[in-house]
């Protein structure tokens, strides 16, 4: 009997993301806490959909489009909280294609 591999990618690719254009439902409250007093960036490799991204510059971009609605942002961010993070309208968000 042979493993499956499952390619998390493929699968993050099922699923379709509705725009809520002009209201994100995350933001990072002050940008300059993540460049200058957070060391870890830890957001930056804990978001399964890869919503945060750490640039050269030390600073922390944030493209919600795609985002799984996991709150893992907001439970990493809990030393600095500085993730402000609230559900999507209704309508807007991810939306599974498997359940």
């Amino acid at each position: 009997m042979s493993a499956t591999v499952v390619n998390v990618e493929e699968k993050l690719f099922q699923n379709r993301y509705k725009v809520d254009h002009g209201r994100p439902h995350i933001r990072i409250k002050k940008p300059e806490v993540c460049a200058n007093t957070c060391q870890s960036q830890a957001c930056t490799y804990v978001c399964p959909a890869s919503c945060y991204k750490a640039e050269g510059n030390g600073t922390v971009t944030l493209i919600t489009d795609g985002c799984l609605e996991c709150g893992s942002c907001r439970v990493i961010c809990t030393e600095h909280a500085n993730v402000e993070w609230d559900w999507p309208r209704g309508g807007y968000g991810i939306l599974f294609k498997f359940g």
